[in-house]
């Protein structure tokens, strides 16, 4: 497996907005679900996990709970870790790549990253061996306390779990797991992975595309 420092866009002082414009700095999903963004080089990332239940054209996603089926799938679905949708607001939803696959994921004017715009943002966080301790959201909350991060890109990536390949929930609170749009051969697609006792982020093939895993969104 394989895996990848910011600064927020400037705000202008403007009149007071009201209670339904979203913030300087978020955008907001087909379902309404408000994200924060950060500038990281020469790219523009999503802050949060997607969450969303519905493709930008408004189709909705399949949320399949039965692990069975979720193991034998070749097309989009998502599903909420443990099949609790308590775990949304921190960690968002974990899709399959056939969901990804769609283009159609991400919020419109977004787009899930492919495998080499994921390393380009790996490069400019100091490298595979070293991203991962800029990438991480700082300190133990989610992480644990073997976390090693200082998050100073402004990424805050979290440790969000996966559903895998038998179609059991594993690994949150140990690993992130999030796709790249890329795709290998005929089963499997290219991802990205971070663990709190490394300043790595790990990257490549073999990942099974009926897995769930995390997906964060560049800007177009």
């Amino acid at each position: 497996m394989f895996i990848l420092c910011v600064l927020f866009l400037p705000t202008s002082s403007c009149k007071k907005s009201s209670s339904t414009t979203p913030a300087a700095n978020t955008i907001t999903d087909v379902d309404g679900n408000l994200y924060h963004y950060v500038v990281i080089g020469s790219q523009t990332w999503l802050v949060e996990n997607l969450k969303t239940t519905h493709y930008n054209d408004g189709t909705p996603i399949p949320n399949v709970t039965n692990p069975a089926i979720r193991d034998t799938l070749k097309t989009g679905a998502y599903f909420w870790y443990n099949d609790d949708i308590a775990n949304k607001v921190t960690y968002g939803a974990l899709y399959n790549w056939w969901a990804v696959n769609t283009g159609i994921l991400a919020p419109k004017g977004w787009h899930v990253a492919s495998y080499d715009e994921w390393l380009i943002l790996i490069t400019y966080s100091g490298g595979a061996d070293a991203a991962g301790a800029h990438l991480k959201e700082k300190g133990a909350a989610h992480w644990g306390t073997t976390n090693i991060s200082d998050n100073s890109s402004g990424f805050t990536a979290l440790p969000g779990g996966n559903s895998n390949l038998d179609g059991n929930f594993g690994d949150i609170g140990v690993y992130g797991w999030w796709w790249s749009a890329t795709y290998s051969d005929s089963h499997d697609a290219f991802s990205l992975m971070m663990s709190p006792g490394s300043t790595g982020v790990n990257g490549g093939r073999n990942n099974p595309d009926q897995c769930g895993y995390s997906v964060r969104c560049l800007k177009n």
